[in-house]
């Protein structure tokens, strides 16, 4: 790239230093959705670009991870919803292997949340409440696209939409498409990563032990 150096790109030289309130174990909610809720909380009043935006991480039965960043939407006692067209790379290796990570990169206030567990479908009448509130070209948009699937052009999936705009137009009802839902992701461990100075970050882990939560400190 003409005029820049290969230093100014090297990743090795980038560093900055945390400045946050230490976080002790008894500031923390007993239960980690509701600790959760609480960052999310903070999240949003600081103004984090999307944060219900999280890196979702499936594997396939022999192992092999894949990862992309999905809208979170909704959480409660019950754990994380996200929704997908079912036929998609990762909803194909959650059929395989229902083990998930998810991943929330708040990086303006140095915060992650990293969630383990297990995902399962969410029910059709949730799934198409949902979809009932989504703005009608991402309706339309669900339909359209195969998701993961090879297309051969944009002009190709242009022309998808348009003739769905057109059967479909705005007012008109949009039916479900039946590969297309939502997922629960119930946590069996809830770690909250809090960014320090000279790398000596809190890491505070909620892990289900008996139908209860104990919290563990990880070294950074």
């Amino acid at each position: 790239m003409t005029g820049v150096t290969h230093q100014d790109l090297d990743p090795a030289l980038m560093r900055k230093q945390y400045r946050s309130e230490i976080v002790a174990e008894d500031s923390l909610e007993d239960d980690p959705m509701r600790q959760f809720a609480r960052w999310f909380q903070q999240a949003a009043n600081a103004h984090v670009f999307e944060p219900n935006a999280m890196v979702v991480s499936t594997a396939t039965s022999d192992g092999r991870p894949s990862s992309r960043t999905v809208l979170l939407k909704q959480f409660d006692d019950r754990g994380f919803v996200f929704y997908t067209n079912y036929g998609s790379r990762k909803g194909r290796e959650l059929a395989e292997n229902p083990y998930v990570s998810l991943l929330f990169p708040w990086h303006p206030i140095a915060r992650q949340v990293i969630v383990t567990g297990t995902a399962s479908r969410t029910g059709r009448d949730e799934t198409a409440a949902y979809f009932r509130s989504r703005p009608h070209g991402s309706q339309l948009g669900a339909w359209a696209s195969e998701q993961s699937r090879v297309i051969a052009s944009r002009a190709e999936l242009d022309r998808r939409y348009a003739e769905l705009e057109e059967r479909y137009p705005e007012g008109e009802r949009v039916p479900v498409p039946p590969e297309w839902g939502g997922y629960r992701v119930v946590p069996d461990a809830v770690e909250f990563w809090q960014g320090h100075e000279n790398r000596l970050h809190d890491r505070l882990r909620y892990v289900g032990d008996g139908g209860k939560w104990r919290v563990e400190r990880l070294c950074p």
